[in-house]
Formats: C-alpha cells, sequence, structure tokens
C-alpha cells in the first residue's frame, strides 16, 4: 500500500511541476504556465500540491470571492502514475478544509460530463449536481455543476423560489417578483414578455443615470393584482431613489409615480411596516411562507454602487442565502444562485446610498393571511 503524500500550499517553486502534471493529464483546456504563475502569486486562491519538488503527484486550486462563502474547486488533476491511488481525494479533502477555514458554507465545481471517474469521486465525497454548462470545454462538451454543503453549515432547506436571470440592466426587481411568484405557481412559464411587464408596473421611471428601476410599492402592488398578497418594509417615508437623479424634472417625475404608488398600496389595502426590520425579522417572512425580496447595494459583490433587488433562497444561524437576477458577464453563475451570504455582510449590503435607504417587499402565496400594518 502506498504512503499518503503529505499535502501542503504551493509556491512559485513548484510551478515547473504544475505545468508537467497540467500537460501530462489534459489533452486540452490546459492551464498555461501564464495562468499558474498567476495563480500563485496574485490570484484570491489556493493551490495544494501532494508531494514534494519534482515528485508531486497531484494538485488543486481553489478560488475564492471576497464578499461570498462560496469556494470554487477551479482545476484538480493527478499525475497519470498515481490515479487511483487516493490522491484526488486528499486534495479534495484539503480543499474542503481550506474553504471552511476561510469561513465557506459550500465548495463548487464544473465536471465534464463524460468524466466518470471524478464525478464518481466527487460523489463519493458527497457532491450533487445542480445545473450544468452546454458546450462548456473546448471540444464542445458540456459540464456538470456540482456543490457540496461544508458542515458544520448544513445548508437549510432552500425556498420555493426558481431561479430567473434579468434581460436588461434595469429589470432586477420585475425578475425578483417574478422568482417569488414561480413559488407559489410552479405551472407559470418565466419570460421576458412576463419581465418587462412587470417592471413597467413597477418602475420609478427614472433612476440613476438610465431608466427607472423597481420600487417596493410598484413590486407589492404588482404582487397584489395577480393575486399574490404582499408586504412591504421601508425605513421612513421617504422618496426612494429621487437622489440617483441630478436633474429636477425628472426628481418631480419620481416623486409623482411614488405618491401615486403610496395611494394605490394605501388602497388596497397593503401593510406597510416603517422600521425595516434586520436580518431575525427576514427569516421570520420566511419561516412563515414568504418569499423575501431586498434592496441591496451591488458594492460588496461587483464594486459598483448600484441598487439592486435580490431574493432571499434561505436563512439559517449564520447566514443569508440569495438568488441574484444579474446578468454581468463578468460575474459567474454560481456567483449569482443561492449565494450564502454572512449576516453581518448582508445587513451592511441590505442599504443603499447615503440615507442608507432599506426596502423588503414579502410576496405570499394566494389566500395567507397579512400581518396588521405596523
Amino acid at each position: 500500500m502506498q504512503q499518503a503524500a503529505a499535502i501542503r500550499h504551493a509556491d512559485i517553486d513548484d510551478l515547473d511541476a504544475l505545468v508537467a502534471i497540467e500537460t501530462a493529464s489534459f489533452s486540452g483546456d490546459r492551464l498555461s504556465r501564464r495562468s499558474f504563475r498567476h495563480l500563485l502569486t496574485e490570484g484570491n486562491c489556493l493551490t495544494l500540491v501532494a508531494g514534494a519538488g519534482a515528485a508531486l503527484r497531484g494538485y488543486a486550486t481553489v478560488l475564492f470571492r471576497d464578499g461570498v462563502s462560496v469556494a470554487r474547486i477551479y482545476t484538480i488533476a493527478t499525475t497519470p502514475a498515481w490515479q487511483g491511488c487516493g490522491v484526488a481525494a486528499g486534495l479534495v479533502r484539503a480543499a474542503e478544509q481550506a474553504a471552511l477555514a476561510r469561513g465557506c458554507v459550500s465548495v463548487r465545481l464544473e465536471i465534464r460530463k463524460d468524466n466518470a471517474a471524478s464525478l464518481a469521486l466527487f460523489a463519493s465525497r458527497g457532491y450533487q449536481v445542480f445545473g450544468e454548462y452546454r458546450a462548456y470545454y473546448e471540444d464542445g462538451m458540456a459540464a456538470w455543476r456540482l456543490q457540496k454543503a461544508l458542515p458544520p453549515h448544513r445548508r437549510p432547506a432552500r425556498a420555493r423560489a426558481a431561479y430567473y436571470r434579468q434581460t436588461l440592466g434595469f429589470t432586477c426587481g420585475a425578475s425578483c417578483l417574478m422568482m417569488a411568484m414561480k413559488a407559489f405557481e410552479p405551472g407559470l412559464e418565466l419570460n421576458r414578455t412576463l419581465e418587462l411587464q412587470l417592471w413597467r408596473e413597477a418602475t420609478t421611471i427614472f433612476m440613476t443615470a438610465g431608466h427607472g428601476g423597481c420600487g417596493p410599492y410598484g413590486l407589492a402592488l404588482a404582487a397584489h393584482r395577480r393575486g399574490f398578497p404582499a408586504e412591504i418594509h421601508v425605513n421612513g417615508g421617504g422618496v426612494l431613489f429621487r437622489e440617483s437623479v441630478r436633474s429636477e424634472e425628472k426628481r418631480e417625475v419620481i416623486t409623482l409615480v411614488h405618491e401615486d404608488f403610496v395611494r394605490q398600496v394605501k388602497a388596497c389595502p397593503i401593510p406597510v411596516h416603517a422600521n425595516l426590520a434586520g436580518t431575525a425579522e427576514l427569516r421570520r417572512c420566511v419561516d412563515a411562507g414568504g418569499v423575501v425580496l431586498v434592496l441591496i447595494s451591488t458594492w460588496r459583490l461587483t464594486r459598483e454602487r448600484a441598487p439592486h433587488w435580490v431574493v432571499i433562497s434561505a436563512c439559517d444561524a449564520q447566514y443569508v442565502y440569495i438568488h441574484d437576477p444579474d446578468n454581468a458577464a463578468a460575474r459567474a453563475p454560481e456567483q449569482r444562485i443561492d449565494m450564502p451570504i454572512p449576516k453581518k455582510d448582508f445587513e451592511r449590503m441590505a442599504r443603499y446610498g447615503r440615507n442608507g435607504a432599506r426596502a423588503a417587499v414579502v410576496v405570499y402565496p394566494r389566500g395567507h393571511p397579512l400581518p396588521a400594518t405596523a
């Protein structure tokens, strides 16, 4: 029986050995020497190696992202002579331990659909398929997307909200409402027509430099019109997004639209809670059967200060999990679906602008009793 190789953090001295393993292990989609150098010296990642010096038996690279508690096994390979000897399994265990040490709650990766050995390895480690990428590799082969929740962070039961990716830069609110409605009406078809219809009903007309997004009052009204009870949480009675534009004419339009929405909400009536509670209250809404849409600032996700709607997909004692409809090409899908955010970070994310505006809309299934207005 072969003795297990020690696993350690790679450094720049391992560059030649890493390139040799990559060349021996893959016929295509290889990492270049330049890519390995970047991963070893500049990337927000960790490369683990099994063995020492030129006698390395294998390696695994794990990527991390600030503000997101999901690690990604970017690549893993074993020298052909050591395949089937437990090297890869040891590297996977070490990668999971490294992810836990970084505060991650889960690990994700992609595997070729025809790579039976790798699929069997990760299945034995508790990984589950949750999606796929078509034509992911350079030869056209698709990839399975796998994930595993890491102990002691056991993934809570996910909310029923399906995922929908917005098709336009200003339809995040409408897309979030579509996810909420789909949770209660599985047969609902999510498409661009519905996305634009909801946006037209809920838009503030103007916002920042372009088309208006959706406000909490408009979203609640759009849900109410379709028979889904909703309640609104805001911190005060100000006009959301008014200060995001400089033109007085645009400010006047935003104010008129807001006031009209408020009148309609009162006439329904839709409950409005003037003091927005924190994550504890939002978790109670989820536990009560609601799907929560929350306005956040995208700074902690994209380093851009923009208002953006997301859906809370689940909560536990430490994390808030969100579906983010963002369609920016720079963000990978695993950074949008069921993303775990530490509660303290989410509390800071769930506000926008200099005045710290906060807003949430809770959508419930048809016939669900609503709480009294605060």
